[in-house]
């Protein structure tokens, strides 16, 4: 098969994603009966169904514990390295990424797991790299979150035994100040000889500068303009984005390698403009499980009590953080426009992917060839 590596200067001008499958609810906190349950057997046929299709990736969230209120989001999920090794055996094409905590993961250990998935789907592992956020998740572990500074360095210490183990023959030690390993040995290394497509989403300039040092593309904010309280349909700040996407490319420009930046939306998309938006309302706004988004919103900082002027204006953004709504056309335009910016990559989620993806296959993937920004799809014989 060779090496299938994902790559931000080849193929599609835009890459597509499905983000958050392996948790249930995905990436929506609703309350709908339809919404995603992330058991297996549906998760392996969308996963194959993706592939078929030529959606380029599947990016899980790694999630230890849900968020309670009446849907228990994502409180139902598989770890991210074996879930993704079991995919990448049931597939031909698609990058699977596993999204690791560092504080977390033994490093001897993840290294030696990914490598594993690696060979399983011949060069089409991937990781995304978290430093540690949640403190109630890191509880469970016994794992005190340090500060954020010492994340980073934790992290970077973490990544570059990582690396080692990857690259070098010879037995070695690693004496870091966070991590110590002594004769360390790893064998087999990533498959046929280069190492997984790296990803993160730092956003504060530690953050940022880890990323763009070691991974090869960013998760940044892809963020609205406007919302139409009418239709529905949203605005992508592209001036923004366009922005930003320049500020990273002129950081990693000294590296002297290709570096992406990926950004992710949750689309609803229906043959109409109204189908679309009245689900909308119906699934993120009637039917919102409110305790849910208090609790996201709590865990970035922002109460009632912390930010009693604003806290609803809060909890409208956290349903409208970037909602894709519309028919095919629409849906298609928005994907395109934000590709323009220089956005190599979208991760996208839906309520239900297996019951949502055939339809943005069929309807969304062929307008975005036709406007330049994906290629065809070649059928397997």
């Amino acid at each position: 098969m060779g090496n299938m590596r994902l790559s931000v200067n080849g193929g599609n001008r835009l890459k597509l994603g499905l983000f958050g499958p392996n948790c249930s609810s995905g990436l929506a906190i609703t309350m709908v009966p339809e919404r995603w349950p992330a058991g297996w057997d549906d998760t392996a046929a969308m996963v194959q169904l993706a592939d078929e299709r030529g959606i380029d990736f599947i990016l899980p969230v790694a999630r230890w514990k849900g968020y309670g209120g009446a849907t228990d989001y994502e409180g139902t999920s598989f770890e991210s390295i074996a879930w993704a090794t079991a995919l990448l055996a049931i597939t031909h094409r698609i990058t699977v990424f596993a999204t690791v905590h560092t504080p977390l993961f033994h490093p001897v250990i993840a290294a030696k797991q990914m490598v594993t998935a690696d060979h399983v789907g011949k060069g089409r592992f991937a990781l995304n790299l978290v430093a540690g956020w949640n403190e109630g998740e890191f509880e469970m572990f016994g794992v005190a979150q340090r500060d954020h500074a010492q994340r980073y360095e934790h992290a970077q210490e973490w990544i570059d035994a990582v690396f080692r183990m990857w690259a070098e023959g010879d037995d070695f030690d690693f004496i870091g100040k966070h991590i110590q390993l002594r004769g360390v040995r790893a064998k087999p290394k990533p498959y046929g000889g280069t190492r997984p497509f790296l990803v993160n989403a730092g956003r504060s300039p530690a953050g940022r500068a880890y990323a763009i040092h070691n991974c090869d593309a960013i998760f940044t904010g892809v963020r609205s303009s406007a919302f139409d309280e009418e239709t529905g349909i949203v605005v992508p700040d592209l001036a923004t984005i366009r922005a930003d996407v320049a500020d990273v490319a002129e950081r990693a420009r000294a590296l002297d390698r290709p570096f992406g930046v990926f950004g992710r939306a949750e689309i609803v998309c229906r043959p109409t403009q109204r189908e679309a938006f009245a689900y909308y309302r119906y699934a993120f706004e009637e039917n919102a499980d409110v305790e849910c988004l208090a609790q996201d919103l709590a865990m970035h900082g922002i109460t009632r009590e912390s930010r009693p002027e604003t806290y609803d204006d809060e909890l409208r953004k956290r349903v409208r953080r970037l909602p894709i709504v519309g028919d095919p056309d629409t849906v298609a335009r928005l994907l395109a426009e934000i590709a323009s910016t220089g956005v190599s990559a979208m991760a996208v989620s839906f309520i239900n992917y297996a019951g949502e993806l055939p339809y943005f296959c069929d309807e969304v993937l062929p307008r975005l060839e036709r406007a330049g920004v994906r290629l065809p799809v070649e059928v397997s014989a």
